[in-house]
């Protein structure tokens, strides 16, 4: 994995070869920052140019022996430490995840807590990193160098660290063995212990810009929606491909959006009583064909779109988060949504998905709601 590679975070990358370069290597180093901006990648690469025999001033060669050990993850110096589930006379340590790791991290180095609870089957079960860790971590980390370079021991989410690892650990950071490199990488580094953190030395990773989302998006062949999703994306690559693949959701949630909106509008302002017919149709086609999940994902979805028209009143463009569609929508929208109605109509919206989830009657539930937006539109 090549610095060259990481989308932005230049700064970063300088500072980097700069330690190396300058034969200052700390001995622990905290990347920390929100999710999806690459850090764990940042790590990586960071390991590979210390490695590598024949790394320039801003980059590793990326095709000696070395380099195409860390391509893989499968250098004999790299080692990994993250959070896993444990199950009843299962899994206790890391190794025994390591190919998923790897797999899940080469096909995308963004990836986040999400993603790896995915890739283990255990969306529903608390992953840690358990007490026995830290007993691995050092028996390998005495473990003679393969390459007579550094041992390198990448923690990913150390956060989710068991107090007693954590413990076990001090010792080790505080005398690590010679020519060691500890590269921990957090999303939440406020939850690690203060006397780890004293002991690491911090590297703040930024949030990427909008302008280095849409030019990554771009060079992968994505130009349509690219400049949306990054605005939408809070400087986190993992978060825009998330956009991208929840696109076409979206898309269905704003035309019902935009019919329910419509149709309260006609009824509520023209008196078009045929524009109620519709709006008791859409509460029956949603109950009957949405299952509950759907039905509370269009009322999330409404309640954001009734912030976000609110605050496009404002011509405020830095606080507004929408695509070009749903601009172009507001255009003519927004006026209705004001701070005569707005406080209600979120409450309204924000009811009746409390009510969907305590599996109340959906059509009544929709068709009450309908009714309420009738009202409060013409305010």
């Amino acid at each position: 994995m090549l610095l060259k590679d990481i989308i932005g975070q230049d700064a970063i990358k300088q500072e980097l070869c700069r330690c190396v370069h300058q034969g200052r290597i700390p001995h622990a180093l905290l990347l920390s920052g929100a999710s999806g901006i690459g850090k764990l990648p940042l790590a990586i690469s960071f390991a590979q140019y210390v490695a590598c025999k024949h790394r320039t001033e801003t980059d590793a060669c990326g095709v000696c022996p070395t380099c195409l050990q860390y391509s893989k993850l499968q250098h004999p110096d790299l080692h990994f430490a993250f959070p896993i589930v444990k199950v009843d006379k299962g899994p206790e340590v890391c190794d025994d995840y390591i190919s998923e790791f790897r797999q899940m991290v080469l096909g995308n180095p963004y990836c986040d807590a999400d993603d790896w609870t995915q890739a283990m089957g255990a969306e529903k079960k608390q992953s840690l990193i358990y007490e026995k860790e830290s007993s691995e971590i050092q028996r390998k980390l005495a473990l003679k160098a393969f390459s007579d370079g550094y041992k390198v021991m990448i923690v990913w989410q150390p956060e989710k660290m068991h107090v007693a690892c954590a413990n076990k650990l001090l010792k080790l950071l505080e005398e690590p063995p010679e020519m060691t490199l500890f590269l921990f990488v957090s999303e939440h580094p406020e939850q690690l212990l203060p006397t780890i953190i004293s002991r690491l030395r911090p590297l703040p990773v930024p949030r990427l810009t909008e302008d280095e989302i849409v030019e990554r998006l771009t060079a992968d062949g994505i130009s349509s929606a690219a400049r949306d999703v990054a605005r939408l994306s809070g400087g986190s690559y993992r978060e825009a491909l998330r956009l991208l693949d929840a696109e076409d959701r979206d898309k269905q949630l704003f035309a019902e959006f935009q019919e329910l909106m419509r149709n309260a509008w006609l009824v509520g302002v023209r008196k078009n009583y045929e524009a109620l017919q519709k709006l008791n149709s859409w509460a029956q086609t949603m109950a009957k064909e949405s299952s509950r999940e759907r039905q509370c994902a269009f009322l999330q979805f409404a309640q954001r779109q009734i912030r976000e028209n609110f605050i496009y009143n404002y011509s405020e463009s830095a606080l507004n988060y929408q695509t070009s569609d749903e601009q172009q929508f507001s255009v003519k929208f927004a006026p209705f949504i004001n701070e005569r109605n707005v406080e209600e109509l979120m409450n309204q919206f924000a009811i009746a998905e409390s009510q969907i989830m305590q599996n109340a009657n959906a059509r009544m539930v929709l068709f009450d709601l309908c009714l309420q937006c009738i009202v409060l539109i013409k305010k």
